[in-house]
């Protein structure tokens, strides 16, 4: 079994690489969506969290404040460290358990979409590391427009992640997304050859 760690900035479209992959037939492990998942009222996540952050980054249904919580975290390194170390170990575990399934399922290839792999220094957990690359100005014009978020708060968050260089420099597979859905429908389809070969 191959596993891959797919990885890429804010906005860089690394979700629909991933989706692709998809339905390709990868298994593919969504650090967010678990790292959402680990946060879930009733979870000891989300109790650690409030410990932490105060009971002003929950929702009036109790539910996490993202958004809120992102103002807090990614304007300072303490406080992000302090979530993420709170966040990343659970996320670890049920990946963890995830991969493990997939490894009984006789999965050929496992993608682990990791928005953060660069940044924690896990190029090694994976035998190959995939990133999707997008310039900067683009992925700005995309989340503040997909996601309706002020500028200064997408730059803020691609400032609180990996440069372009250092990601592109950790990749045995680069994934341009700098033009349209067809050409990155392309390139998957290009690389989802170059996994298979690999995973034989």
């Amino acid at each position: 079994m191959l596993k891959v760690g797919l990885t890429g900035g804010i906005g860089s479209g690394k979700s629909a690489v991933s989706a692709a992959l998809a339905s390709y037939g990868a298994v593919v492990i969504d650090a967010d969506a678990i790292a959402r998942e680990v946060v879930e009222p009733g979870t000891p996540g989300l109790a650690e969290v409030v410990a932490e952050f105060g009971e002003g980054v929950l929702t009036p249904q109790g539910r996490l404040d993202r958004t809120r919580l992102g103002e807090l975290v990614f304007a300072d390194q303490t406080r992000l460290a302090r979530l993420n170390a709170i966040v990343h170990p659970k996320v670890g575990e049920r990946s963890g358990r995830l991969m493990e399934e997939a490894l009984e399922s006789g999965a050929k290839v496992v993608v682990y979409d990791v928005p953060l792999l660069v940044e924690n220094g896990l190029e090694s957990l994976y035998d190959v590391v995939v990133v999707v690359d997008t310039p900067d100005e683009v992925r700005v014009e995309r989340v503040s427009r997909d996601r309706a978020m002020p500028r200064e708060q997408v730059r803020a968050r691609i400032d609180a992640q990996a440069d372009r260089q250092t990601r592109l420099a950790a990749a045995d597979f680069v994934v341009d997304n700098s033009g349209t859905r067809e050409d990155l429908a392309e390139r998957v389809a290009q690389l989802w050859r170059e996994l298979l070969d690999r995973a034989d």
